[in-house]
């Protein structure tokens, strides 16, 4: 009879709970996640890179580093953005990739250089196709700091890559050395087309 009863008890609890989960989980509002576990996951006290930040002079939370550094993983460039600097690169900078190392190329040039450049580096891109001025055939064309553009050195091409020239912005920041490396690989490939 003892163990009856404890049946009985414990059978009442069971469907107590089962009966209060199922009547709270209804009809509240449907757009309530319920109770927040953790809410500092998703509501975080750091601030975004493009939020206000009054911790710094001017306000913005997206800092560059300090002149002079150099960011883990990136190798220096010593080269300024001048033109006896792409003169300089033209002459003292050779790739340090093999043609075993490309691995990937096309897809690097694909994805940041055909918009512009166009597939086969003819110069035929989609912005071109919406109004935007052309860039040099790189078998075809004449460079704007002079000579064709199919005997550009890997210097010159790596300086253009890393510091942009004319309408064409820095890539440093979108491609790391050794695939700003590899898009000049495939480049030279494309002079000889």
């Amino acid at each position: 009879m003892l163990a009856m009863n404890k049946f009985k008890i414990l059978g009442a609890t069971v469907i107590t709970i089962a009966a209060s989960v199922v009547i709270t989980s209804c009809g509240h509002d449907k757009r309530s996640t319920g109770w927040e576990y953790a809410p500092n996951m998703y509501e975080h006290i750091a601030y975004d890179p493009d939020q206000k930040n009054p911790n710094f002079k001017d306000g913005k939370t997206a800092q560059l580093p300090p002149a002079g550094t150099t960011p883990v993983g990136f190798v220096r460039f010593d080269y300024p953005n001048t033109k006896v600097g792409y003169e300089a690169a033209s002459l003292e900078v050779k790739s340090p990739l093999t043609a075993a190392d490309t691995a990937g190329a096309q897809v690097l040039f694909v994805h940041y250089c055909s918009p512009c450049h166009g597939t086969k580096g003819q110069g035929d891109g989609l912005v071109v196709q919406h109004g935007y001025p052309a860039p040099p055939s790189y078998s075809k064309g004449q460079s704007s700091r002079g000579g064709a553009m199919k005997d550009l050195t890997d210097g010159k091409i790596y300086h253009t890559i890393t510091y942009g020239l004319n309408a064409m912005g820095s890539y440093a920041s979108q491609l790391n050395p050794q695939e700003r490396w590899k898009v000049v690989m495939y480049i030279h490939h494309l002079q000889t087309l």
